[in-house]
């Protein structure tokens, strides 16, 4: 069977104050390459055939990270882009609420019926992720392999696996480089090993 390693790509600034950022493309901060590197130590103790990664170079490079440790090259998966906030996009959570408080206070209710102004909704994620996952797991078949995303694409990929709707989101949560464990067993049906796994970050902030 396929093993996945999801992780989700180290602290940026817009991270650290709390903007949506979506496809603007954020670098790591000090703090997000520290976060890149212990993340890639616990990825040596797997055999890994490949690492994936979004588009976006906070992705990337948190990827090349990992892959440099492993003696692979990190390689760019279109499907694993973070979501499109549309105008949300820079906005803080209180900002977003002043800006368009009904679709807000929707978000906040059933994140999986929006769409945000401008921008996407979860569906779109969804589909273009589990597209890409299916990808590389027919791809990998019997191997270990990396995905590099971001919070929205790895929440979204989670209810997918774990089998519960959209409106699930808000209860999956991921942390920066943090690791989450399946296995892929069949269509549609995957072996949940570990959430949010963070103890590789002890000490890194």
């Amino acid at each position: 069977m396929t093993t996945i390693l999801l992780t989700r790509h180290g602290q940026t600034e817009w991270n650290r104050e709390e903007r949506y950022r979506g496809r603007v493309d954020i670098p790591l901060n000090a703090t997000g390459e520290r976060q890149a590197a212990a993340l890639a130590e616990r990825l040596a103790t797997f055999p890994v055939a490949a690492v994936y990664t979004s588009p976006l170079r906070r992705a990337v490079r948190t990827g090349e990270i990992c892959a440099a440790r492993l003696g692979l090259r990190a390689q760019v998966l279109p499907g694993l882009l973070d979501v499109d906030f549309g105008a949300w996009q820079g906005l803080t959570p209180q900002e977003a609420a002043a800006r368009d408080p009904e679709v807000y206070r929707q978000w906040l209710a059933a994140p999986g019926t929006i769409r945000f102004p401008d921008g996407e909704g979860l569906p779109d994620v969804q589909r273009r992720a589990m597209e890409a996952l299916d990808t590389v797991t027919a791809r990998h078949r019997d191997e270990t392999i990396v995905l590099v995303a971001h919070m929205v694409v790895n929440r979204v990929l989670l209810c997918t696996v774990l089998g519960l709707d959209l409106n699930h989101y808000f209860d999956l949560r991921q942390d920066t480089c943090s690791l989450n464990i399946f296995r892929y067993l069949g269509p549609q049906r995957y072996e949940i090993v570990a959430l949010n796994d963070t103890c590789h970050m002890a000490g890194v902030g």
